[in-house]
């Protein structure tokens, strides 16, 4: 399946911590298009790992984690809305 994540932590005292490991889980399963955002093919059992090591660092009410899924990446259109940039080629 094709996966995009986005993440957002919330800013605190542990922000940091929380934020570094889960850019380098997502990172683990996907290529980082930019900040906080992922993006590739993934395997249903890489999926289902992939959502159990971010629950360990998200905030189940402070911070913000949205997955989109797709058979493909066929059935996705990239379009720019700004400036193309080449380091997000793969963005969609």
């Amino acid at each position: 399946m094709y996966c995009i994540l986005i993440y957002d932590i919330k800013n605190d005292e542990i922000s940091t911590y929380r934020s570094r490991n889960v850019f380098n889980i997502a990172k683990k399963y996907l290529i980082h298009i930019q900040k906080s955002i992922f993006e590739g093919e993934i395997t249903e059992v890489q999926y289902t790992k992939l959502i159990k090591n971010l629950k360990e660092f998200l905030s189940y009410d402070d911070d913000s984690c949205i997955m989109f899924t797709s058979r493909n990446k066929k059935w996705m259109t990239k379009r720019f809305i700004t400036k193309k940039n080449d380091d997000t080629s793969n963005f969609l």
